[in-house]
Parts: structure tokens; C-alpha cells; sequence
């Protein structure tokens, strides 16, 4: 049985240049999504959303592998939607008044069904905190423009800025929320070698 690397086949979305700015047009996508507010680094509710998100991601993994359909995939990584009701005084330096939504990429075999049996699955044997407040939706982002961070997240401001003049640069106007995508497993990497993907979408 041969294993699906999603982050290989979207590439062009998930496998972005460090050295230059990139624009892409990011079609609609399914994820498991969990809606939130405060600073990512202390909010316990935040932590229980990742817990949740890839308890249940998992879960799916192995159904669909163990199914009838036996096609293994690599679980998506992390993704981070942040922002504020004014765009305009979103600031990377006062995290506690951030929106956020937490969210993991679904594969087109992932079904509206296979969720919520994953999610009895999950509720029958660890039942996370945050897993009834996770739900499974499509989301399109349209035009953004991407670039990759390395290194710790307290150093993205630099990244960031650097997307957003490029987008300004080019006539365009920011629009959406700030995205990142998290490839690095924090836990083991060190934070100088962490690899974040900064998105942002314009009009």
C-alpha cells in the first residue's frame, strides 16, 4: 500500500520558497477546525484544540487506511488562522487579543460520515476536552501571497512584515486573516530550525 504525501502533491501550497515571496491561488480545502481567542502560548483552550484536532486527524488516518478503500496518507499539519475584528491594529506583539482557528487539512476521502464516526471512536477512548468543538468544513483562500519563516515564532514579525510590503508593493490590498502553517514538530526541533509558513491573502 503505497502512502500519500499531500504536502508532495500540494507543494506549490505547502512546500514554499525561504528566499523570495510567492503568490498562489489556494482552492477549496475540507479541515477539522476549532474556533478560539488569546495568546497561543498561554491560552489552555488553544492547547486543547491541537490535542483534539490531531486525536481525531488520526483516528481518520487508520479508519480510512483499515477501510474498505486501504489508502494511507500522511496527517496534514497544523494550520493556524489569526486575527482581530480591525485587521488594521493586528499587532504580532499583543497575542492575547487574537482570534484564532485552529485547523488541520482533510483529504477529499474524508467524508462528513467518517467524521463523526472517527469522532465517537475518539470520544470513546480519549474524549479530549475540545472534541465537540471541533467542526468539519470547506475553506477557500483564494489569492494570497507565502514565503517559509525559520526559527522561533517570537522572530516572524520581520517575515511578516516582509510579505505584507511585498503585497502592497504590487498594488494589491491585504485581505483575510493571517495564516501561518506549522511544518516542524516543536516538540523535537529545535526553535531555531522550527519552519512556519507565513500566509496572507489580498485583493
Amino acid at each position: 500500500m503505497d502512502k500519500i504525501d499531500y504536502k508532495k502533491e500540494l507543494k506549490h501550497l505547502y512546500k514554499p520558497s525561504r528566499l523570495k515571496i510567492e503568490l498562489r491561488d489556494v482552492p477549496e480545502m475540507n479541515f477539522l477546525m476549532i474556533d478560539g481567542i488569546g495568546d497561543p502560548n498561554t491560552s489552555v483552550a488553544y492547547k486543547e484544540a491541537i490535542e483534539a484536532l490531531y486525536a481525531l486527524s488520526y483516528t481518520l488516518k487508520f479508519m480510512i487506511k483499515k477501510g474498505d478503500q486501504q489508502i494511507d496518507y500522511g496527517v496534514m499539519p497544523l494550520e493556524g488562522l489569526w486575527w482581530v475584528d480591525d485587521m488594521s491594529k493586528f499587532d504580532i506583539n499583543k497575542k492575547e487579543y487574537w482570534k484564532w482557528t485552529a485547523m488541520i487539512m482533510q483529504p477529499e476521502v474524508v467524508t462528513n460520515k467518517l467524521v463523526t464516526m472517527a469522532t465517537e471512536a475518539v470520544r470513546k477512548k480519549k474524549n479530549p476536552i475540545a472534541l465537540s468543538k471541533i467542526r468539519f468544513d470547506s475553506f477557500s483562500e483564494g489569492n494570497v501571497a507565502q514565503t517559509l519563516h525559520i526559527g522561533p515564532f517570537s522572530e516572524e514579525g520581520p517575515t511578516i512584515k516582509r510579505v505584507h510590503d511585498f503585497i502592497i508593493d504590487n498594488g494589491y490590498k491585504l485581505s483575510g486573516k493571517h495564516h501561518e502553517i506549522y511544518l516542524s514538530d516543536i516538540r523535537r526541533a529545535a526553535p531555531e530550525k522550527w519552519k512556519t509558513i507565513i500566509r496572507q491573502p489580498y485583493v
